[in-house]
């Protein structure tokens, strides 16, 4: 397989072995995001370490390693992106498999398991129109100020959403024009959707409008910005006057 197929099949896969673990019925409540995330962390952590043993991996439920630091290749996966969304059989929750090459996030594929969907980097979906009126999706339980202000500054529509993944994967199937994020982030929240984001044509970037770089020390990635091209200055510009 191409790096790209990997990444797609087993992020797919590994959808298909959450949704086995859930309706199993052997686990509820805190138990089931336990179970599906180690579960799917197994199967996405062996077999990158079988398929790809000379690349650097960082996965959510794995203890952090220096040696990925000395990569050039290194994989970023997040085993259950939105484990609530996940335990409580909603669809805005993500499988996210990606990899970064010099830190950059170059290929990736997020499934979308409650929708039997997988969006990838080497085969990307056409874009549809964008809404005359634009939507941004922030979180369903708790939007960030930063979001709700900039929403209320350009007109745009808020749509709660869940996981980072589903929320970024609704800019590229459009349900949203716009995707804002300011409440804190891993880097495994974000690399395989910016990676199927920019591939797609999308714009990705640090709120402050700086590269999104991966692999790093410290893997705190605290906001993001997934956009249209063209609400991209825009949506950064109301960004700066806030922080002004």
């Amino acid at each position: 397989m191409t790096d790209a197929e990997l990444a797609a099949h087993l992020a797919q896969v590994a959808g298909k072995i959450l949704i086995e673990v859930r309706e199993s019925g052997m686990f509820e409540g805190k138990s089931l995001g336990k179970a599906g995330d180690e579960t799917a962390n197994q199967f996405l952590c062996h077999a990158l370490r079988q398929q790809r043993p000379e690349d650097g991996l960082l996965s959510e439920e794995e203890k952090d390693n220096a040696a990925r630091l000395d990569k050039k290749r290194v994989w970023i996966v997040d085993p259950v992106d939105g484990t609530r969304e996940y335990g409580e059989a909603r669809t805005d929750w993500a499988v996210h498999v990606a990899l970064c090459i010099d830190g950059k996030p170059e290929i990736g594929a997020v499934a979308l398991p409650g929708l039997d969907c997988v969006l990838r980097t080497d085969a990307p979906i056409d874009v549809p129109a964008a809404a005359e009126k634009p939507r941004m999706v922030v979180s369903r339980t708790r939007p960030a100020a930063e979001a709700v202000k900039v929403s209320e500054a350009i007109g745009a529509d808020l749509v709660g959403m869940g996981s980072a993944g589903a929320k970024a994967m609704a800019v590229v199937r459009g349900e949203a024009e716009i995707y804002l994020h300011t409440g804190g982030q891993y880097e495994w929240d974000s690399a395989a959707p910016a990676a199927v984001a920019l591939a797609h044509g999308l714009h990705a970037s640090r709120i402050d409008g700086s590269p999104l770089t991966y692999n790093q020390a410290d893997t705190y990635m605290p906001d993001l910005l997934i956009c249209r091209p063209e609400w991209a200055e825009r949506v950064l510009s109301e960004v700066a006057a806030l922080a002004s």
